[in-house]
């Protein structure tokens, strides 16, 4: 006798086949076996990803009009896509996806939903309780809000993609949304301050915010607990999905397959996905090609290091939530002086705050400098640009405040030159800062400085044997 379920496949099978060409039916229909039926609901077993998303792609709606047939209006079909095949230590896996609902216009109804599994159907570690708005559910932090995200040159295309995700998710075109940068520019911030706009806008969306890493040891321990179905069922109860990080899932193969499926039925069910990234998609290594493609679907935008302008409106904004007053001109030594990412800017700030007031001392330059040394590579060093200043001004016998000021006086030019010079040669501070510390020059300045010193040490032997006396000071002092 022939089971129930293969009975309502055959009856589906005779329908297809008089819509298509053998060749066909023979290529994308005769692999698929059927493997349940329950409630109404036909699940069919296809060998690949791939061949799922052509079945979606290309034969949705004869598919539905064999079920709809076959099984009436209720009827409802489900995937069962082999992920993993399998070898001798591992046994092969299917992950179900539920056929998308799509209207006429082969696109999908996000009125409809995403299928038939019901959120409170799923029994698994990854159950959510229920889709209220509390913050903790979705991992976010509350106080990563646009308010708190300063928007500079260095930002500003992906604040403005953010934003506009975070008005229209799963709507705009920038989806996926990929924010890359280095270590400390503000990532994380940025697709947390979308998540909270979301959620504060759009109460019934579920917005998530995972670690590549959690993501990893979630499948990892779905695959020990054998609730890998649930694990994937969780995943596509998410409207917005983001996911921090996606370069430390290079060489996970097996996650990786996981998150190219989970990837593409909440872009083809109209869901936001926003992910980070050290990098931008063409550099990530031990991705696959197929994964990374996708991540190029959207808008890529980057984060940069902080002008100064943007450094100082992030002490001046960070001044104003903890209700404290800096001095202005330590408020610029701080932006000058810390040039590198966000987090090291508010940890000076904060350390700076914490001296203050544990030392009951003013926040005043001095605190500013000694807070810096004991913080910031490019002050900790035993070299300087204090130390070169001084160094240099009696070398060349001068008053130290005449490196700082405007006089043109040839001796104390050239002197002056030379103390950019080694600033350049052994400190980490950028051309900016340098000017800075030199009475507040910009950085063509000390660019023409250390052409000007390069110069003189090739024609002028005075000059020479000077930088030569100074270098042995400077590399005494740095054992």
């Amino acid at each position: 006798m022939i089971a129930e379920h293969q009975s309502v496949w055959n009856n589906c099978l005779q329908l297809i086949s008089q819509h298509i060409s053998e060749h066909s039916f023979s290529t994308w229909f005769k692999p698929i076996v059927p493997v349940r039926l329950e409630n109404k609901v036909l699940t069919i077993q296809v060998p690949s990803q791939f061949f799922y998303e052509w079945l979606e792609e290309n034969y949705v709606k004869l598919l539905k009009m064999a079920i709809l047939e076959t099984l009436g209006a209720d009827g409802r079909l489900e995937y069962a896509v082999v992920v993993d095949k399998g070898n001798e230590k591992n046994q092969p896996y299917v992950v179900n996806f539920p056929q998308n609902n799509y209207t006429g216009n082969n696109k999908p109804n996000k009125n409809q939903g995403n299928g038939f599994v019901k959120f409170e159907d799923i029994k698994s570690p990854f159950e959510l309780k229920s889709l209220e708005t509390d913050i903790q559910q979705s991992n976010l932090n509350p106080h990563y809000v646009f308010d708190t995200y300063i928007e500079g040159d260095c930002n500003r295309l992906a604040r403005s993609a953010g934003f506009a995700v975070a008005q229209k998710p799963g709507i705009t075109s920038f989806n996926p949304l990929m924010v890359y940068g280095g270590v400390g520019l503000g990532k994380t911030h940025l697709v947390q301050a979308i998540g909270n706009e979301i959620k504060g806008n759009l109460n019934d969306k579920f917005v998530l915010y995972v670690s590549s890493e959690k993501f990893t040891n979630q499948f990892t321990d779905a695959i020990k607990n054998n609730s890998i179905q649930s694990f994937t069922n969780f995943y596509l109860q998410v409207d917005v999905l983001i996911i921090d990080d996606v370069q430390f899932l290079a060489g996970k193969e097996r996650t990786q397959e996981m998150f190219f499926h989970i990837f593409n039925h909440l872009h083809q069910s109209g869901k936001q996905i926003i992910m980070t990234s050290d990098c931008p998609p063409r550099d990530l290594k031990g991705l696959q090609e197929r994964l990374l493609s996708r991540f190029k679907w959207g808008l890529t935008a980057d984060l940069q290091m902080p002008d100064f302008e943007t450094r100082i409106a992030i002490i001046k904004r960070k001044m104003q939530g903890d209700g404290i007053y800096i001095p202005d001109e330590v408020v610029e030594y701080l932006a000058y002086s810390v040039d590198t990412n966000v987090r090291e800017l508010e940890g000076v700030l904060i350390s700076l705050i914490a001296h203050a007031s544990l030392n009951k001392k003013e926040m005043d330059l001095e605190l500013a400098k000694q807070t810096l040394k004991n913080i910031v590579q490019d002050i900790d060093t035993e070299v300087g640009i204090d130390f070169i200043q001084k160094t240099v001004s009696d070398y060349f016998k001068i008053d130290l405040k005449d490196l700082k000021d405007k006089t043109r006086k040839k001796e104390i030019v050239t002197a002056r030159q030379i103390a950019m010079y080694f600033a350049k040669e052994y400190t980490n501070h950028s051309l900016k800062s340098i000017g800075y510390h030199f009475g507040g020059r910009d950085h063509s300045t000390v660019i023409h400085a250390v052409q000007t010193v390069n110069d003189l040490i090739d024609t002028d032997h005075t000059i020479r044997n000077a930088v030569a006396e100074l270098k042995k000071k400077f590399k005494m002092r740095s054992y």
